[in-house]
């Protein structure tokens, strides 16, 4: 979907980033006491904080060891800039392939200015990959497209 619109075409079922995408993450801005965003991050069961502008803008990420810095330093004295991200319509084999290649089990999900819409799990993709595999084995579309032959 593109703005919240149904996608159309010979490509419409192909599973893309916004199909999967969690919109549950922790977010906090530069001026944030970081004892009081790993707090936050802790109780929501959370790994990492996405520290956001105006607008919910992304300019990065809290995760890790940054988490256990002092209590008392910003945001921004510890935050990792410029996280990598994906847009929603992005296909997602190609962003599990990669995931797979860089040993990472997600990655952010923005709009193109740059507004955080979540995160997608490695995990998550991997499952809606399976299901839409099986699906398509239970489907065949003659050449012209025109009648489906659905097998029971």
């Amino acid at each position: 979907m593109a703005a919240g619109l149904p996608r159309e075409g010979r490509l419409a079922s192909v599973p893309r980033a916004g199909d999967v995408v969690r919109r549950d993450d922790i977010t906090c801005r530069l001026t944030d006491r970081l004892g009081d965003v790993a707090s936050k991050v802790r109780e929501a069961g959370k790994e990492s904080c996405v520290v956001v502008a105006d607008g919910n803008v992304v300019l990065g990420r809290v995760r890790g060891s940054a988490l256990d810095s002092n209590p008392d330093s910003l945001v921004e004295e510890v935050m990792e800039s410029g996280p990598t991200t994906i847009r929603t319509n992005e296909m997602l084999e190609p962003i599990v392939e990669r995931l797979r290649a860089r040993n990472v089990g997600g990655i952010l999900v923005t709009t193109s200015d740059g507004r955080l819409v979540g995160t997608l799990h490695l995990s998550d993709a991997e499952r809606r990959l399976k299901e839409a595999s099986s699906a398509s084995k239970d489907v065949e579309i003659d050449d012209d497209e025109s009648s489906c032959n659905c097998n029971e």
